[in-house]
């Protein structure tokens, strides 16, 4: 089994200094160290790309989600697997980002990190390593995925839920792909999507993401809007829900639509089903076309928006591809 890792930067290989954590550990040095205490992997085994310049994912744009894509088809006919080494606070959008671009691929791609740089004796920078490269040589790793905390979760599933646990992410909608173990323990793998041919590469794009909450007026809502951005993703309550009785609110995002900026409704809850209509307070948008996300994280919604508007997509065409899967990143079913 060939392994390729990517390094992009994260908290897995900082150090500290003046201004606080940044890159600078010797990740090469560390594992061609792991890799030697290793029965089943080698250093020929592994190649290793180090991005250049290495960033904290804070700093991460589509500009970064494209070079780790063109590393990966890089070393595509080296390698039998791969493994994205990521900081944690964007590796789920990075996952959800690449999953989108990389359903050609043939090949699973592994994303991990850690909550501790890897020379804190506490880091779980050594069992969340060790766990990307086990499930890639377990054989059963497809598509996409992210190893943390013990659990392997779908890349485009997935959300992360603390910033000092070890187990930091969570799939809230489907739960894990695999828990470790003797053995580990491996869920039904099923990551249907009409994937994408040929995608065109990824760039900036202007999304709004707004989050409503109580008390908010339209006036507010529509500033925000000022000058209209080429998609907006709304948080919105519950299912879907927006606050309905709140003068002109509805019409903000009504006419939002009107000059052809697709509206995307998602909610703020963790574990949702966005199902516009349901109330009468997701009515009124529903019917001037907005749409919701269904089961998908914010993360994968988000990623999806600008994936779709970097394939030139806009309007009711990229409106209507939210509701369909690409990579297995929505539930048909319950959108």
């Amino acid at each position: 089994m060939r392994i390729h890792i990517t390094y992009t930067g994260g908290t897995i290989g900082m150090i500290e200094s003046d201004h606080g954590l940044v890159p600078g550990a010797d990740m090469r040095g560390w594992l061609r160290r792991l890799l030697g205490e290793s029965d089943e992997l080698h250093d020929g085994d592994v190649t290793f790309t180090e991005l250049d310049p290495l960033i904290d994912s804070s700093n991460a744009t589509p500009d970064n989600w494209q070079t780790m894509i063109d590393d990966l088809w890089a070393h595509r006919d080296e390698a039998d697997a791969f493994v994205v080494l990521h900081g944690t606070d964007t590796m789920s959008y990075s996952a959800a980002a690449l999953s989108y671009a990389l359903t050609a691929f043939g090949k699973p791609v592994i994303f991990t990190g850690s909550q501790h740089p890897l020379g804190k004796i506490e880091s779980d920078a050594t069992a969340n390593v060790t766990g990307a490269l086990n499930a890639a040589l377990s054989g059963h790793a497809k598509g996409v995925s992210l190893f943390f905390g013990h659990h392997l979760f779908a890349g485009n599933r997935v959300t992360k839920a603390s910033s000092w646990a070890f187990e930091g992410f969570c799939s809230p909608s489907t739960g894990t792909l695999a828990c470790t173990g003797t053995p580990w323990q491996w869920e039904p793998f099923d990551n249907p999507g009409e994937g994408w041919t040929n995608p065109k590469p990824y760039a900036r794009h202007d999304v709004a993401v707004i989050d409503t909450v109580p008390g908010m007026s339209a006036k507010r809502l529509a500033t925000m809007l000022d000058p209209l951005p080429e998609a907006v993703l709304l948080r919105a309550y519950g299912v879907g829900n927006i606050p309905s009785l709140e003068p002109g609110f509805a019409d903000v995002i009504a006419g939002t639509l009107d000059a052809g900026v697709p509206v995307i409704v998602a909610s703020q809850c963790e574990q949702a089903n966005v199902l516009l209509g349901r109330y009468e307070t997701g009515d009124a948008i529903a019917k001037a076309g907005a749409v919701g996300t269904g089961d998908m994280t914010l993360e994968a919604a988000y990623a999806k928006i600008i994936f779709l508007l970097s394939q030139g997509l806009g309007g009711a065409e990229l409106s209507a591809w939210m509701g369909r899967s690409i990579a297995g990143e929505i539930t048909l079913e319950s959108n």
